[in-house]
């Protein structure tokens, strides 16, 4: 997309420093006010021009120079944001079946799943999704279904196979030594971890997912369990870099979560025990936090009808309020935060409920939503692409009514939804 604007833009007219091809795809998109993410006020009357998919001004005046056919997209009374990033998400996973009922399903049930569940993501305006976990590689088959235009869905970031220690979070726990199971994707050891972060990337993955530590929903692990060593962490952190991948980090533990920042992890996941020491390192390291402090109100509304296990439970119990206590903690400590929501464990499509607690936990609205937008970006290392209403960036907006810097609820009825300049959902 970038070559055809870069094309186009060299055969152009430029007035008043906008640049108009001859013949693309133009949206003009305008609307009462538009939220300035980065700086948390709101900008009177926008107007964005969004050609071949990627936004070319921004701006409060209608340019002179557009094209006869540019379509017109006006929103009165509405107000734009960029399109929302959610940075953590399980695509072929549903709340609905859990436990030992997964069972009950063929291998690809998982798969055939993500399909809805990124139509779900996608109007409930979250344009980009980072996935963390999942069949291996069927979040890479998504992402190329999407791209390619055969299944409509966000922008999907496939972390491709979890990665795990022997016995840990993300290996096949819970059966009996008759029936043993592995993961093909187990990493004891440096040398493993170095092998294992090659083949993931080798496959597909534009991010790496590791799990430090011990989990809510796996069987045999406790949340506050170090699963992977030091030198394991580093030696994923500082492989992948040398690819060019970020590393995310599945850590509930305090012990985890510091060797995990020690270590050049780049988003802590979960990080529901950290300490003050945990905090500080954060702070210190610029390492993202990525708290999912709304789940756990589904997952013990409705969990035994959907089978979630009487062990998981009891461990969602045990570490619900203490992350949402170390949340505001890291919060006031001046971590670094994102928004990830752990869709899966609740119905995809209500990931905005998110939102509200943020704020309850000490977040105002305009920070709750950096974390979804400018601050996503950054961490996922696409500040070029997305997470802001800027010129170069993909066309991703959304349009919502109220006022969102004073009620965040807002963005749980997202009106409209634009994805590279098309519009994919137009609710009004």
């Amino acid at each position: 997309m970038l070559h055809r604007l870069a094309a186009a833009a060299a055969a152009l007219v430029v007035s008043c420093g906008f640049a108009v091809p001859a013949a693309a795809d133009t949206l003009v998109i305008t609307a009462d006010r538009m939220v300035d993410v980065e700086r948390g006020r709101y900008i009177d009357n926008p107007v964005v021009v969004v050609i071949d998919g990627r936004i070319v001004s921004v701006g409060t005046t209608l340019p002179t120079e557009l094209a006869a056919d540019a379509e017109r997209l006006d929103l009165p009374g509405l107000t734009l944001l960029p399109g929302l990033i959610d940075m953590h998400v399980h695509l072929a996973s549903t709340p609905y079946v859990s436990g030992w009922r997964e069972l009950d399903y063929a291998d690809d049930f998982g798969p055939i799943l993500q399909v809805p569940h990124a139509r779900a993501n996608l109007d409930a305006g979250f344009t980009t999704v980072r996935n963390l976990g999942g069949p291996p590689f069927a979040d890479v088959a998504l992402m190329q279904a999407i791209e390619g235009g055969f299944v409509e869905g966000p922008r999907v970031v496939p972390s491709g196979a979890s990665i795990s220690a022997t016995g840990g979070h993300c290996d096949e726990t819970g059966f009996p030594y008759s029936m043993r199971r592995t993961s093909d994707f187990v990493a004891d050891g440096p040398e493993a971890m170095r092998r294992v972060v090659r083949e993931v990337r080798k496959y597909g993955a534009r991010a790496i997912k590791i799990c430090a530590t011990g989990g809510v929903f796996s069987r045999n692990t406790e949340p506050g369990q170090q699963q992977l060593s030091f030198e394991e962490l580093k030696a994923a952190a500082d492989e992948a870099h040398m690819w060019g991948l970020r590393v995310a980090a599945h850590a509930h533990g305090a012990d985890g979560i510091r060797e995990a920042i020690r270590a050049g992890i780049d988003t802590i996941e979960h990080a529901s025990m950290i300490d003050a020491e945990g905090v500080r390192l954060a702070v210190e390291h610029g390492t993202w936090l990525s708290m999912d402090i709304f789940n756990t109100d589904f997952t013990q509304e409705t969990g035994t009808e959907f089978g979630v296990t009487e062990d998981n439970l009891r461990k969602d119990r045990e570490i619900a309020q203490i992350q949402r206590d170390n949340f505001r903690r890291a919060h006031e400590a001046g971590a670094r935060m994102v928004f990830g929501s752990d869709a899966a464990i609740y119905p995809h499509g209500l990931n905005a409920r998110q939102f509200a607690v943020m704020v309850e936990y000490g977040m105002t609205p305009a920070e709750a939503i950096r974390a979804a937008t400018w601050n996503a970006a950054q961490a996922l290392g696409m500040e070029r692409d997305v997470g802001a209403v800027a010129v170069g960036r993909y066309g991703d907006l959304i349009a919502v009514a109220g006022d969102p810097l004073a009620d965040v609820r807002a963005l749980e009825a997202v009106a409209v939804v634009v994805k590279g300049g098309e519009v994919v959902k137009d609710a009004r």
